[in-house]
């Protein structure tokens, strides 16, 4: 869609009608949060982060002078492979997905969701909006988000738990407050794992749910919905039922590379953040580092900013001068990590827009144009 709301001629038909996906229009509401969650971003950057640091920003500036255009390459290059590794994930959450079309889908939903505060909703979009133009159904889009997305959930979590392990017992290893907090978030996934796997399991509890959701949530939805379908009813019940078999479906197939696809992005990305301060110099035990980077990615949770910026490299600052860094190269580190890995995406995601854009697409077999679906209608 152009920016005046019109569509573009180029775009297949299974995008323009009413039942294929579309990206959200902006609103004035959208836009006003965008900037805010940018102008408190630039905010943190600008002025806590020095202070946080206890630096300027000359000294800052003067570390950066260390990173050459060799280095700038392998740190591009080690992005460009972590983002490879999590394309096992999303094929092994949606089957029949290509490992390239993941990376596209990947890169361009992550920079619409970089772009405001607590952004996922305009990653999920995107993922449905592409996804449905290569021709899946609803219900396989759906069960890929949310399996993918209680991966995601507990690769963030147990990331702290795995720092805090890998440092000693000592309580001066970590910050109280984010030893807590790190414990807080262990104990938030693993209940979000034994509700996940209860659901999968347990039938009885599905349909216990299913019938709740119909009760009191499905008359809700008809109250609120637009359109077409405006004051029916819609069968949750029966949706949650279908999910959960999906579901089950999706992880007893998916689970491995799904899991060594997560492992292998953090696992590259960490490789990212030790090179990013090892050639700036500073020369922390790689357990310090991997416990900072872990409550790095855990803080990218906040959705106070885009993806947590500002947030997550003042937290990651304040952790690694606890542990004795020189605050001036920890601090470039920072912003240089952040750059990598969440400014630089918004290009990429640019590129995988255009690629998208150019990409052949397919009608979903749920959809009325579909010859299968029962309520096609042959052209004349």
């Amino acid at each position: 869609m152009t920016t005046d709301g019109s569509q573009p001629e180029s775009l297949p038909a299974e995008v323009l009608d009413d039942e294929a996906p579309h990206m959200p229009k902006p609103t004035w509401r959208t836009f006003l949060s965008a900037i805010a969650g940018i102008g408190l971003a630039a905010l943190l950057i600008i002025f806590v982060l020095p202070w946080v640091g206890g630096v300027t920003w000359h000294e800052i500036f003067d570390s950066f002078s260390k990173i050459g255009w060799l280095t700038c390459l392998e740190l591009f290059g080690l992005v460009v492979l972590g983002l490879w590794c999590y394309t096992f994930t999303l094929t092994g959450s949606l089957p029949g997905l290509s490992h390239i079309r993941a990376l596209i889908m990947n890169v361009s939903g992550s920079a619409a969701g970089n772009l405001l505060p607590g952004g996922g909703a305009a990653g999920v979009a995107t993922t449905y909006l592409m996804a449905r133009s290569w021709g899946f159904v609803r219900r396989e889009i759906s069960t890929s988000i949310i399996v993918s997305g209680v991966w995601n959930v507990l690769a963030r979590v147990a990331l702290p738990l795995l720092g805090i392990a890998a440092l000693s017992l000592s309580e001066n290893a970590l910050p109280p407050s984010v030893r807590k907090a790190a414990w807080w978030g262990g104990i938030t996934g693993l209940l979000l794992l034994t509700a996940f796997i209860a659901i999968l399991v347990s039938p009885k509890l599905t349909m216990t749910v299913a019938g709740w959701l119909d009760r009191w949530v499905a008359p809700v939805f008809a109250r609120v919905r637009r359109g077409k379908k405006k004051g029916q009813v819609p069968a949750l019940g029966e949706l949650i039922v279908d999910q959960r078999s999906r579901m089950a479906n999706v992880t007893r197939t998916g689970w491995l590379p799904m899991t060594l696809g997560l492992v292998g992005f953090m696992g590259v990305y960490f490789i990212l953040f030790w090179r990013t301060f090892n050639a700036l110099g500073v020369n922390l035990p790689w357990v310090n580092l991997f416990a900072a980077y872990a409550i790095g990615r855990l803080l990218t949770a906040v959705g106070v900013t885009p993806g947590g910026v500002g947030i997550t490299e003042t937290g990651t600052l304040a952790v690694l001068k606890a542990w004795g860094a020189d605050p001036a190269a920890a601090a470039a580190g920072v912003l240089l990590f952040g750059f990598f890995t969440h400014i630089l995406e918004l290009p990429l995601g640019a590129i995988g827009w255009l690629a998208w854009w150019k990409s052949p697409k397919e009608t979903p077999r749920d959809h009325t144009d579909h010859p299968d679906h029962p309520d096609h209608v042959p052209a004349t």
